[in-house]
């Protein structure tokens, strides 16, 4: 059996020989689901296990899965054809040594992790409590911050786009267009995966963030020190960020628009929420999302207050991306620069 840090490092297909329903709550990112048990059958042998011991239960499994070896190995040669896996199950137990058995006879080199996909929870969320120099980059709804967080990568720059690991922009708007949002489980290993690779000497961009994106919660290790990290706030007109708005959500389903409006009725008001429905229904987005961005200033002017953070503002407004991120990049540089001399 192989530990995680080395496993990770290989380049061979992973095989998850854990039941559907395990796989879909998280799994190692790019493991491809082989399961050796369906949910059903994995629950039967935990059943038995309990009941009548682990030899009855090890000769249930046999008895559940042999039929299925020849479908294994024709499976894993079609993903392997050099035949060389990764392979691992909840706790590099019984489910992992029988298909590493069953491949092994087959010609296999297989590699085995030792404690499962426990063990790379271990390390994920030791990873996501790593300390890095992280930079907050911060602004008001509409102002492009995604695009510019991807003219920071393709600068160079080390980035974590949250919003893009997580489906999710983050608003009531923020699940519009986008694939399902992964659990908080998956997200952290997604995030984790990541935050290994970066180099503690260089800054990590990330774009400013309650802990909550839709559904996922961004790890706690993390989170403190975006909490804590200086804000390198972008500005726009108000018409450029309507024009962003109108072209990240013009495309999204009326009705879809309408329900997204009438989640911050409460925060927006009962005449100003049904102003801008009535907008939306007109097809009249860029005054309907003048009304919504009211509600969005303020709060985003409340949270920045409350963190009582340093704060530098850049003016990005009639900007491409890449000009935006190369303004950034030379603020923050200017920030060190000041910081040393100082000190």
């Amino acid at each position: 059996m192989t530990a995680i840090v080395e496993f990770l490092a290989l380049d061979h297909p992973i095989l998850d020989v854990r039941s559907p329903g395990e796989f879909a709550q998280a799994h190692i990112p790019g493991a491809i689901s082989f399961p050796l048990f369906t949910d059903e059958e994995r629950a039967q042998v935990g059943i038995c296990y309990k009941q009548e011991g682990r030899d009855r239960a090890v000769e249930l499994g046999f008895a559940i899965a042999g039929g299925k070896f020849a479908g294994f190995i024709a499976q894993a040669r079609e993903i392997a054809p050099d035949r060389q896996v990764r392979l691992h199950c909840w706790r590099g137990g019984m489910r992992s040594g029988a298909l590493a058995w069953v491949l092994g006879m087959a010609g296999f080199e297989v590699t085995t992790l030792k404690g499962g996909y426990k063990a790379f929870r271990h390390w994920a969320m030791r990873q996501n409590d790593r300390s890095l120099s992280v930079v907050t980059l911060g602004g008001m709804t509409g102002t492009g911050k995604t695009n510019i967080l991807a003219a920071l990568a393709a600068a160079g720059e080390q980035v974590l786009d949250l919003e893009a690991i997580a489906n999710h922009r983050g608003s009531s708007y923020g699940a519009l267009g986008l694939p399902p949002q992964p659990s908080t489980e998956q997200f952290e290993n997604l995030i984790a995966m990541q935050w290994a690779k970066f180099d503690r000497d260089r800054p990590v961009w990330i774009e400013a963030e309650s802990r909550g994106i839709g559904r996922c919660r961004i790890p706690i290790g993390i989170f403190n020190q975006m909490k804590q990290a200086p804000i390198l706030q972008i500005v726009r007109s108000r018409s450029e960020r309507l024009k962003l708005l109108v072209e990240m959500y013009g495309t999204a389903e009326i009705e879809e628009l309408v329900t997204a409006t009438d989640r911050i009725r409460k925060h927006l008001g009962g005449l100003r929420t049904q102003q801008a429905i009535d907008l939306l229904r007109q097809k009249k987005l860029a005054e309907a999302f003048d009304i919504v961005l009211d509600y969005y200033d303020k709060t985003y002017q409340y949270d920045l207050e409350k963190r009582r953070i340093f704060v530098h503002t850049i003016d990005v407004t009639n900007c491409s991306d890449r000009e935006s991120a190369l303004r950034l990049i030379k603020a923050h540089q200017q920030l060190i620069e000041s910081a040393i001399a100082v000190s």
